[in-house]
């Protein structure tokens, strides 16, 4: 078999059954499977996909493994020559798989490989591609910045400003979308199992990398990525918010030692307090340009940061 498409789903059945059509609507030239692990949602709706899709195959958890051991679970149940990693709030445009699988055939070092990711409006999503954490560009990680500066390797996201034809050697892809070899995967230890949620997809581009292989980004590869819709059912608030600054930290640690974690940790805290600030004076004196709900939504996301580096919100966001 060429290729084992692996999706993890939690409470995103509507999205999963969208992705899953279009895969077998768009793929074709190739022998593949697709495997669901559904990590023990509320609403069980897998039965009736596999009514929709007989040749899916899904695998059910009797609780929530997280993003990384539910993908390494459904990895050591497939058998394909290659392996997608796939979100299930994504759809594909036209034929990514072909174009990202054949890319991968004519690579001999590539490692993991990525497509250009797409918002539900069409505009392309910065975050498919981008640099390994450091202090600095996560500090420096502002909007207006990035659109300012694009070619900046702190970002790391200047193939997206071109349509080359070629695969662009890039440092990580978002993990929505990982295709690499069989062998790759097993070799560098599969996901690090430690990340629940987060920082799993920096953690393999990394190890790959270390390995000796190259990643890779595919321009004219597509498709649609809704984006963060299982997170968002969350009811803690900011849960997701703090699941992914933990995790950055616990990168930072690994690749590079507790005391650059602390450095971290530290500039977050202080990043919070100076944009709360702003936020602050924002509401103050330009309120009437600026969208009041996107504001309060700006300061509960870095309220609920600086209480995380103070370390004020552990146990809330603690997981199994």
């Amino acid at each position: 078999m060429d290729l084992s498409i692996i999706l993890v789903n939690w409470n995103s059945t509507d999205y999963l059954r969208e992705c899953v059509a279009s895969i077998y609507e768009f793929t074709s030239g190739v022998s593949f499977e697709v495997i669901v692990v559904d990590n023990a949602s509320r609403v069980q709706d897998c039965d009736r996909l596999v009514e929709q899709f007989s040749e899916l195959k899904v695998i059910k958890s009797s609780r929530n493994l997280g993003f990384a051991r539910a993908n390494n679970l459904g990895f050591r149940q497939s058998s394909g020559d290659h392996v997608l990693f796939l979100n299930p709030d994504t759809r594909l445009l036209g034929q990514t798989i072909n174009i990202v699988l054949e890319r991968l055939k004519s690579l001999p070092d590539a490692g993991v490989i990525g497509c250009k990711l797409l918002n539900s409006d069409l505009s392309v999503q910065t975050s498919c591609i981008q640099s390994f954490p450091t202090v600095l560009n996560q500090l420096m990680d502002v909007a207006y910045l990035r659109s300012r500066w694009p070619n900046s390797r702190l970002w790391g996201i200047s193939p997206l400003l071109s349509d080359c034809p070629s695969a662009s050697e890039v440092e990580a892809v978002s993990g929505a979308c990982m295709m690499l070899r069989r062998e790759v995967f097993a070799e560098v230890g599969m996901f690090s199992e430690e990340y629940f949620m987060y920082a799993e997809d920096l953690d393999l581009c990394y190890k790959v990398v270390r390995a000796g292989y190259v990643n890779y980004y595919i321009s004219q590869a597509r498709m649609i990525h809704h984006g963060g819709k299982s997170s968002r059912q969350q009811k803690i608030d900011q849960w997701a918010t703090i699941m992914k600054v933990r995790a950055v930290q616990h990168f930072c640690v690994k690749t590079r030692g507790r005391g650059y974690g602390a450095v971290y940790r530290a500039a977050m805290a202080c990043s919070a307090m100076g944009r709360l600030l702003l936020i602050g004076l924002a509401s103050c004196i330009v309120s009437a340009r600026w969208n009041s709900e996107d504001l309060s939504m700006a300061a509960a996301k870095w309220k609920a940061i600086l209480r995380w580096a103070l370390g004020l919100e552990k146990a809330a966001f603690d997981v199994a």
